[in-house]
């Protein structure tokens, strides 16, 4: 085993100390949230910062959770996910595979065509315009159909595709595979680190996406969670507004066993963990996509 050397061991040490004080920086503001959620909203935090609950309680969540609402929310999301997210990673790797394809006529035109409405937009009002002629309010469809298609997806995934080495498919088809089988039993699995890099931005965006149900959306039913949590938190807020005024002015003397500010760290923590959670899931076919994808010609 080779020794290091002192400037090896010192850069070793420093580069540990940096990332410590790394680590601590991004955790220190998400262990704070977690705490005031976790804090009896009933004892106040001078400075505002902790790292451990006051006095632990569960009230936050608890009224956060008990609203029928969240619960039909949070399958409505799931759903979003599950459909949203396959569609996109089939239109998006069908397309993409196609346009590598050498043989295919006007593939610079046809790029073209899918690049010009990435940058133009004729705006909010147009889209409601446009979704209201072809039935998209109020329906659920609205989350998934106009997401089907990403350019910028589809230009990763092409690029993606186009690295993979054409000794490959030359190899495939001189044993007599068909397209579908070169492009299922090959690139399909060779192109799986793109795929989950596609599907982990989608489902992200699917998660935390509340701005099209305010905007295309008025049956309560079809509420997505983070909607119902920021419609919760927004409730929460105004009751808290009047019950402090009636405090102030000796009407009531009791207090709200939930606050606005614990209800919002609550919130953080419910929209976040499901992520965090997920996420080395993914990362697990990524890394084994990036060693099925190590193929050198």
């Amino acid at each position: 085993m080779k020794r290091r050397t002192r400037g090896e061991r010192i850069f070793n040490v420093f580069n540990i100390i940096f990332m410590l004080m790394l680590c601590i920086v991004i955790l220190f503001p998400y262990v704070n949230v977690l705490a005031v959620s976790l804090n009896d909203s009933t004892k106040a935090v001078p400075s505002g910062l902790m790292l451990v609950p006051k006095a632990f309680s569960l009230a936050n969540y608890s009224a956060l959770l008990s609203n029928d609402s969240i619960w039909r929310a949070l399958f409505v999301t799931i759903g979003r996910i599950a459909v949203g997210v396959s569609l996109q990673l089939l239109v998006t790797f069908f397309c993409a595979y196609g346009m590598t394809r050498k043989q295919l006529p006007y593939r610079r035109a046809i790029s073209l065509f899918l690049f010009i409405p990435s940058y133009i937009s004729g705006g909010l009002i147009p889209l409601y315009i446009l979704y209201a002629k072809i039935g998209l309010l109020n329906n659920p469809l609205v989350y998934v159909l106009p997401t089907a298609f990403s350019f910028f997806n589809f230009i990763l995934c092409r690029t993606y595709i186009s690295s993979i080495p054409d000794s490959l498919d030359e190899s495939a088809r001189l044993d007599g595979a068909g397209e579908m089988t070169v492009m299922l039993r090959i690139y399909l699995p060779l192109s799986l680190p793109i795929i989950a890099t596609i599907a982990l931005f989608n489902i992200v965006g699917h998660w935390n996406d509340w701005t099209t149900t305010l905007y295309f959306m008025t049956n309560n039913k079809w509420n997505t969670l983070a909607f119902e949590l920021q419609r919760v938190l927004n409730e929460q807020s105004r009751l808290t507004a009047l019950l402090q005024e009636a405090i102030k002015n000796g009407q009531i003397a009791i207090q709200s066993p939930s606050t606005s500010e614990g209800l919002r760290n609550a919130q953080i923590i419910v929209t976040s963990l499901p992520i965090i959670l997920i996420y080395p899931f993914l990362q697990k076919y990524f890394i084994k996509g990036m060693l099925i994808g190590g193929v050198k010609e």
